[in-house]
């Protein structure tokens, strides 16, 4: 099966070209009738969002982050072409690309762009299990009468749509399960398209090495490899019993997946585990109310990224990193589940008051977890109205006019 991704139409099996339109960007697989697991990736998220609203940064290198002692949130593709990635030091990027445009990150726009992102998936099939704000496996299994036409094209028309009307690109990665989906999106970065078939699957992994598995990190790749397991083909040439028997139910699973077998389904139940927010000073700090001043900054994120995702938690959880890099946390359980800055602010900030005075920071962080649904009328923060409806009414203030449209105190109530 061959066809243009962005008229829709057949081409021959041998074109470089669409018949119709004259598009190069033509898909062909002879599986691609057939596949219906997607994985869907949205190209250099952050940065693709900050050069769609400011047309000067669209042929520059653009890093989002903020701070010289800070790390790169994220990077456009002409930044990676420098070296720069994702959790670099900050001044390690700016040495490789000292023109590099430095953004800082607006989680309130990137939420709200990955939330259109969204609901255009949930279009095309309910079955959509997000990975985070802006990936997502999907399941077009037995759609193709509701769409009339097969899962690669809906897909393919389904990348149009977004970058037409979000102003962002995305790639696609088709395949028989979620493992083979998630590495095919990664082969034709960006706006890109890619099918690995299962008949060819074991084959693409063999001279892959171990750590390219999911879930095979650096410690467990070494032990594999000492072991004799180096690369993806000794694990398909393992006997399953043996490895089983070294390395148990683990081995059966390197076992499966090693020959491109994955049973996982896509489940729409997947849940977000936790939102947080941190942000690595520009000198260390080892007073309390500078630390205070930054946790609230960073509660303020978190709480607004809780509220655009409908949802609350029951958990605090403060991240400290000392200057000699060990890092530090320590965890509050509330009442009853919040979204609300303020009481957020105040487990972190009674947690930060027992740990200032031991030594200075380069790092703080906020979290809050053990989410649940924030939209019923039984919602546990709406029992506290009055500070619930005040924080509500400035979140409405600075969405219409500015975040410096309304800037508030510290917070000094206690949960």
């Amino acid at each position: 099966m061959s066809f243009c991704r962005d008229c829709l139409a057949d081409a021959p099996d041998k074109a470089t070209r669409c018949p119709h339109c004259g598009s190069p960007r033509l898909a062909r697989h002879p599986e691609l009738d057939t596949l219906t697991i997607a994985h869907v990736d949205c190209d250099a998220f952050y940065a693709t969002i900050e050069k769609r609203d400011d047309p000067a940064l669209v042929d520059r290198p653009v890093i989002v982050g903020g701070g010289k002692r800070g790390v790169v949130a994220a990077c456009c593709y002409v930044a990676r072409t420098y070296g720069i990635r994702s959790a670099m030091p900050m001044f390690e990027a700016l040495r490789r690309c000292p023109q590099a445009v430095v953004v800082k990150p607006n989680m309130a726009k990137y939420v709200k762009a990955g939330r259109e992102v969204r609901k255009a998936m949930f279009a095309l099939t309910p079955l959509v299990e997000p990975l985070s704000i802006d990936e997502a496996f999907l399941d077009l299994t037995g759609t193709e009468r509701l769409h009339g036409m097969a899962a690669a094209k809906v897909l393919a028309r389904f990348a149009t749509a977004v970058e037409r009307d979000i102003g962002i690109t995305v790639s696609i990665g088709l395949s028989a399960n979620k493992f083979l989906a998630k590495i095919a999106s990664d082969l034709d970065k960006p706006r890109g398209f890619a099918v690995l078939g299962q008949n060819e699957a074991a084959e693409f992994l063999a001279p892959k090495p171990v750590g390219f598995i999911y879930g095979v990190g650096a410690v467990s790749a070494a032990k594999l490899s000492a072991d004799g397991y180096r690369l993806i083909a000794d694990l398909q040439h393992a006997d399953k019993h043996e490895l089983m028997r070294r390395y148990g139910e683990e081995g059966a699973r390197l076992w499966q997946l090693a020959r491109g077998l994955d049973q996982r389904t896509v489940s729409a139940e997947r849940e977000t585990k936790s939102i947080s927010a941190e942000t690595t000073f520009e000198r260390d700090i080892g007073e309390f109310r500078p630390l205070e001043h930054q946790l609230w900054n960073l509660t303020e994120r978190v709480s607004a990224r809780l509220k655009a995702n409908a949802l609350a938690g029951s958990t605090v959880t403060l991240k400290l990193k000392s200057a000699d890099f060990k890092t530090r946390t320590r965890a509050r359980s509330l009442r009853s589940p919040t979204q609300l800055a303020t009481r957020i602010f105040a487990a972190g900030r009674d947690l930060l008051s027992h740990e200032v005075g031991t030594t200075h920071f380069r790092l703080i962080g906020i979290g809050v977890s053990h989410l649940e649904d924030a939209t019923g009328d039984d919602f546990a923060d709406l029992i506290d109205r009055r500070a619930a409806e005040a924080e509500h009414a400035v979140d409405k203030l600075r969405e219409k006019f500015g975040k410096d449209a309304v800037v508030k105190g510290l917070a000094l109530d206690e949960d």
